[in-house]
């Protein structure tokens, strides 16, 4: 428009690099085309036009959190006529609508993490992972901890459900393995642990937890029941773990472990990778946490329990077996998430696997048959109708080699020789292999031979080492003498 000042139109156009069609189009017209556009209007009806602003907006309206595809499904219920096609332009007339005039979202507050300052625990169902041990599959948790800032985790393998006990040990682990405390530890509402407690045992739990962060000098906090997102640095970090665990037991083939400690020692071993490739960062926040007390605190609860004539004791909805000989003495237990740890006074007895109560039954069972087979040789029709027998076999092989006996014997026979069995795994020390020849046997369609697993378990009296002690001669402590005296 400059050069059209003092130039003509064809001149003016070369000057600014138009053609001259171009600048007579401008010249006519100066404005740009977006301002000449006419908007375009609507080519065909509008089919939501009869029923938008009288029945769908009054339910927008009514229920805020009412879907699309309910609404859709609402209106052709209503209008047979309307056909399937609407769906996507109600759901983005909808969505349009909402942005206008829906009602005020949650708002995600973004959190500047400073080093040291915080630590975040949570559980996370393990089961899509299904892993196994020994072939049997494992109903387990993991208890994750994570610092924000430098991305350190740890995990620890919980068999129970969430519990104050799993929170105190996996914590605990984790600061441990850590070698410092954060300044404030945050956690669920642990409604979980709390579950089915009175008000007297959850407010005691509560103490207790706040005693446990006390003691590492931490500050206890909860984020808001049913927000998730409060808690979202462990969140979201879950995925990645199992992510991270689903990879490892891809690349090793398969999801079986021999025992519990082996799954555990899989689960540090990944965790210990990720930890490694975040080192310096995690040195990094190592220089602000708090120092570590002298020692643990506890982390498990105690209970006094008495040993009835069953050679057992009734705790948690779970039947422990003992040795006989603790009948009717009164033991200190202390529960841990897999274990229980048993005393008499202060003086530790033995460990026991911890029990869970069976859904299916009323209570659960914890039984080791070494602790009643030589009350039971005296009474092995006792077997038949024990109430905690199916717990008793210590594998399955013995519990197939009972059922095969009492299809095809009387059942005092039956349980003779199976409480055999039993007796002889247990003083030849050869549960393993038993079970193994017990099982071979059945496969080919034949009843244990006790007399031949007798014999095939008798110690090898000619495999046993000549041990042969030679007597020293009297000389020799006279000559010890004389060197002394030397």
């Amino acid at each position: 428009m400059s050069f059209r000042r003092t130039n003509p139109v064809p001149i003016a156009a070369a000057k600014a690099g138009f053609s001259t069609a171009t600048a007579y189009r401008i010249e006519h017209d100066p404005r740009p085309p977006s301002s000449r556009a006419i908007p375009r209007g609507r080519r065909r009806p509008d089919p939501l036009a009869s029923i938008w602003d009288s029945e769908v907006v009054p339910l927008l309206r009514a229920s805020p959190g009412l879907r699309p595809v309910a609404l859709f499904d609402e209106m052709r219920r209503r209008h047979p006529d309307l056909g399937a096609g609407i769906r996507r332009t109600l759901e983005r007339r909808i969505r349009s609508w909402r942005a206008l005039h829906g009602p005020e979202q949650e708002v995600i507050f973004r959190q500047v993490h400073e080093p040291g300052r915080m630590g975040l625990s949570d559980f996370t169902d393990m089961a899509d992972l299904a892993i196994t041990i020994a072939g049997m599959p494992l109903d387990h948790r993991l208890y994750h901890f994570r610092l924000p800032y430098s991305g350190f985790e740890h995990a620890h393998v919980v068999l129970g459900g969430e519990s104050y006990v799993a929170l105190a040990e996996g914590l605990q682990n984790a600061l441990w393995a850590l070698g410092g405390a954060p300044q404030e530890h945050r956690s669920d509402s642990l409604s979980a642990a709390f579950r089915n407690l009175g008000r007297d045992v959850e407010e005691d739990l509560t103490r207790r937890y706040d005693a446990l962060c006390a003691h590492y000098g931490m500050q206890p906090s909860r984020n808001n029941p049913g927000v998730a997102h409060e808690n979202g640095s462990i969140e979201s970090a879950h995925g990645h773990l199992k992510a991270a665990l689903n990879d490892a037991l891809l690349l090793r083939g398969n999801s079986d472990f021999a025992d519990l400690a082996a799954w555990r020692g899989f689960v540090d071993e990944v965790l210990g990778r990720h930890n490694a490739r975040i080192a310096p960062r995690i040195a990094l926040e190592r220089a602000s946490l708090r120092p570590l007390p002298p020692a643990r605190t506890a982390d498990h609860e105690e209970a006094i329990v008495t040993v009835t004539s069953s050679s057992g004791f009734m705790l948690r909805k779970v039947f422990y077996s003992v040795p006989s000989r603790l009948i009717g003495h009164r033991l200190r237990v202390r529960l841990f998430d897999d274990r229980l740890e048993v005393l008499l006074g202060s003086t530790p007895q033995f460990t026991l696997p911890r029990g869970r109560p069976d859904p299916k039954r009323r209570h659960g069972h914890v039984v080791d048959y070494r602790h009643v087979i030589h009350a039971l040789r005296r009474k092995p029709m006792a077997l038949l109708g024990l109430a905690y027998r199916d717990s008793l076999f210590p594998r399955p092989a013995y519990a197939r080699a009972f059922e095969a006996l009492r299809a095809a014997l009387p059942d005092a026979r039956a349980c003779r020789i199976t409480v055999d069995l039993l007796a002889l795994a247990h003083e030849r020390a050869c549960e393993a292999e038993l079970a193994t020849l017990l099982a071979a046997e059945l496969d080919a369609g034949r009843l244990p031979d006790l007399a031949m697993l007798r014999a095939h378990f008798v110690p090898n009296l000619a495999a046993l080492p000549i041990v042969s002690i030679a007597t020293p001669s009297l000389a020799a402590y006279a000559n010890l003498g004389q060197g002394d005296a030397a």
